[in-house]
């Protein structure tokens, strides 16, 4: 019997940090599984390329989600569109790239029934990854760190029979300068899409979820998979909506045979260079 799904025009996520004990790569699995787009585009940082180099943590759970993507080009001829972040910048040397559906590129006019939006990761606007690479890394190290604490914290939360806390949410809600930062950032956003000539723009890059307006211009971030998971996802009557996971997945239940669904399935054949 097949999986109930929901069917949308586009779905838009981007910070997976596939290769980090962090990604939550099997929540994000269970959600592309439950739907069915014409076209995913995936904005950046979905393979962590700066954590893979210092050892990093690749599971079972990523390789399933490299199969998912290329499964659904194969069987839902689905358009897939792989925007670089800074985290996968090892890919800005290969850039532009066209494999049939599969699509590697550094930002993408999304044409819609409301108008162009503008979709990039939006580490352009990030004056310390743009200008300060190793001061850069060595803040995702600290990241790093304290998502590990949140665990163990966490842990000792559900000891408790607490619910989820995030640390690094909670600092970026109330330190004034992350608050000023991340203010700035949809600004210069706002005003590049407006510069662009688009209605909207779609972004990911600083892990906080957004749908709002910036006076003329549609902001939305798709948020991450490491913490918020959550995704933008266009209906076929134009509409955008932010989707998060918590809810999704009281309509679109979890399976313990969901799971491994892919593990034994057939090669893929991987697209053809075009």
């Amino acid at each position: 019997m097949s999986k109930p799904t929901l069917q949308v025009r586009t779905v838009i996520l981007s910070d997976v940090h596939l290769g980090t004990p962090d990604s939550k790569a099997d929540e994000v699995c269970h959600f592309l599984k439950h739907v069915q787009c014409e076209r995913l585009i995936l904005n950046g940082d979905i393979v962590d390329g700066w954590r893979l180099k210092r050892g990093g943590s690749w599971a079972k759970s990523h390789t399933r989600f490299i199969r998912l993507v290329l499964k659904k080009i194969e069987k839902q001829n689905t358009q897939v569109i792989y925007l670089r972040g800074n985290h996968d910048d090892f890919l800005g040397r290969l850039l532009p790239m066209q494999f049939e559906r599969l699509s590697f590129g550094e930002d993408f006019v999304l044409d819609t029934a409301q108008g162009r939006y503008l979709v990039l990761h939006g580490d352009v606007f990030d004056g310390v990854v743009k200008n300060l690479v190793l001061l850069a890394h060595v803040g995702d190290a600290g990241y790093a760190l304290l998502l590990r604490l949140n665990r163990l914290y966490n842990l000792f939360r559900a000891w408790r029979g607490q619910g989820y806390f995030s640390l690094s949410q909670a600092v970026k809600a109330r330190v004034k300068q992350a608050v000023s930062f991340i203010s700035s950032f949809e600004d210069q956003l706002a005003a590049l899409a407006r510069d662009r000539g688009c209605r909207g723009v779609i972004c990911g890059h600083i892990h906080t979820p957004a749908n709002k307006h910036l006076g003329d211009i549609h902001y939305l971030n798709s948020g991450d998979w490491v913490e918020s998971l959550t995704a933008i996802v266009e209906h076929h009557d134009g509409r955008f909506e932010l989707i998060d996971y918590q809810r999704f997945v009281r309509q679109f239940p979890r399976s313990a045979p969901d799971t491994d669904a892919l593990e034994n399935e057939e090669p893929l054949r991987l697209p053809v260079l075009a």
